[in-house]
């Protein structure tokens, strides 16, 4: 079984990750095709895709409460997790405690998590990981925000009282450039008006759609060097582990035997939960410069340990 989705699900994922993180190391490509590559890929390619996925596939006729709610509240605990790691075992500050969590929570979803799942379960596995998509980042910003604000406070580089209020507006404002965002925004303008997208528009945006997933993931392994592993990476291993074990194993258990979803967007939420540390998390670290040695060394390891989780994972959900 699990040789069988290793050949036919995982290692065409990264086969594609794989020869972008060649074409840099054996310099086939400049260092910054990458930035240019990834710029495309997310302002352009992945938002079509999700316009033409949030615009035209058939959704499911159930709430997608239970799915954000099983998690979202996974998310949260580890988040907790990785801020206590952080914390208390590797004696960082606050703020630091805020990346390493989001390090052990922020998952990559679009550039690893829908081409697995786009593999592994059809366009009847990629509604329920758009569902998550269209949420996942302005909840994962909001808590960042939230929990920067705070930790500022706590280590007393913050200027005068808590101001959750002005963290969210900078979040929205965040947001609302976000091509990401405005795709998601756009596709469900498309749902609700019933405009339809055909002829050559349709054939324009499936030709720009369907590079997203595989040029998605060549851009990831294009970065991979630029990451890295830097200073003491024994913090990134613990927050590895945390991200690719345990908080897989929270949604498994919420998922499968408390909520009792069906199978297939259970499997997908494990799925979703079993992603590598995405990008995200080092570009919080960057806006708050705190972190980004963990982060970038999370980012790294998640990414190529994630081959096994995958294999782990899927074994499980499909047993």
């Amino acid at each position: 079984m699990a040789l069988g989705l290793l050949a036919s699900t995982i290692l065409p994922v990264f086969g594609f990750i794989g020869i972008g993180y060649l074409t840099i190391v054996l310099r086939v490509l400049r260092d910054e095709t990458a930035d240019h590559l990834s710029n495309f890929v997310f302002t352009l390619g992945v938002p079509l895709l999700l316009i033409r996925a949030i615009g035209t596939m058939q959704l499911p006729d159930v709430s997608p409460w239970p799915f954000w709610g099983v998690y979202f509240s996974s998310v949260l605990i580890n988040i907790g997790l990785g801020m206590l790691v952080t914390e208390r075992i590797f004696k960082r500050d606050a703020r630091a405690g805020v990346i390493g969590g989001m390090s052990a929570s922020f998952s990559n979803l679009v550039m690893v998590g829908v081409p697995l799942v786009s593999r592994a379960y059809g366009d009847e596995g990629l509604v329920t990981a758009f569902l998550l998509i269209s949420v996942h980042m302005p909840f994962m910003m909001t808590v960042s925000a939230l929990l920067i604000e705070v930790a500022e406070y706590r280590d007393g580089s913050a200027a005068g009282r808590l101001d959750f209020f002005g963290a969210i507006k900078r979040v929205v404002r965040q947001l609302l450039r976000n091509p990401l965002i405005i795709g998601i925004l756009i596709g469900t303008a498309v749902r609700l008006t019933g405009v339809p997208i055909v002829g050559v528009p349709r054939a324009l945006v499936d030709g720009l759609a369907n590079t997203a997933i595989p040029l998605a993931l060549v851009s990831l392994g294009m970065s991979l060097p630029r990451y890295g592993l830097r200073g003491h990476v024994m913090p990134a291993i613990v927050l590895s582990a945390l991200k690719l074990l345990v908080i897989p194993s929270v949604v498994y258990v919420l998922a499968f035997h408390v909520a009792g979803m069906p199978p297939l967007p259970a499997a997908v939420l494990v799925l979703a939960a079993a992603c590598p540390t995405g990008v995200n998390a080092y570009l919080i670290a960057v806006r708050f410069q705190t972190g980004l040695a963990l982060s970038a060394n999370t980012i790294t390891l998640t990414t190529a340990a994630s081959i096994i989780s995958f294999t782990l994972w899927l074994t499980i959900v499909a047993g």
